[in-house]
């Protein structure tokens, strides 16, 4: 099955990762009805939504490494909804900074944006996801060619460090780098792991 599943058992495959993918924000919603994100539920948010975009951004770079690892061709076809996930994590990240930081004040947000470079480095993550997100229909693909738009699509290999760096520094105030440095890693190695299969690729 795993090898080549049939249509149908690709759509099963699909559905039930769809729903695992949406857990957290499920959780979420759960927690603040029964009144448990805590003494700081904005906090709470904050931090979740962003942990949901790393591990979605690291789910979707895993998957290139694995189907080569596998062989199993048809993992790609899953690609695009962990890359919207993570997209609609961050989407929650950042709207909770606008709505609870700065009650949908977009100047007083760009000022803090501009002051604080962690939030500077976040916010460039962000913006560059949109593109990607906005991308990932088949018809934007035919548009902008297979060509440019894996061009397009390879932002993600700045966005992961970039989301790292952003996580680091928000850290940094309370030395606290522990899952920093194992998001890095963890980046670090599935970037490598492309540049490891392409050089082998290359010398075949």
């Amino acid at each position: 099955m795993l090898i080549n599943p049939s249509v149908r058992q690709l759509k099963i495959i699909r559905a039930i990762l769809f729903l695992f993918c949406l857990l957290p924000f499920v959780r979420l919603v759960v927690f603040a009805l029964v009144d448990r994100l805590g003494a700081n539920p904005i906090e709470f948010i904050t931090r979740n939504s962003g942990d949901w975009t790393l591990y979605f951004l690291c789910f979707t770079l895993s998957i290139s490494p694995l189907r080569r690892l596998t062989k199993w061709n048809w993992l790609i076809k899953l690609r695009r909804m962990l890359g919207l996930y993570a997209f609609f994590y961050v989407v929650l990240h950042f709207t909770t900074f606008l709505w609870f930081d700065h009650f949908f004040d977009v100047n007083e947000m760009l000022k803090d944006v501009l002051k604080r470079p962690f939030i500077l480095v976040g916010f460039s993550a962000f913006l560059l996801l949109i593109p990607l997100a906005f991308s990932s229909t088949n018809g934007m693909v035919k548009r902008l060619g297979g060509k440019r738009w894996q061009q397009l699509h390879r932002l993600i290999y700045l966005i992961a460090p970039l989301g790292i760096v952003h996580y680091w520094w928000m850290k940094s105030g309370k030395h606290d780098f522990a899952q920093p440095i194992l998001f890095g890693m963890v980046v670090a190695a599935l970037l490598l792991s492309r540049v490891y299969f392409n050089w082998r690729t290359s010398r075949a």
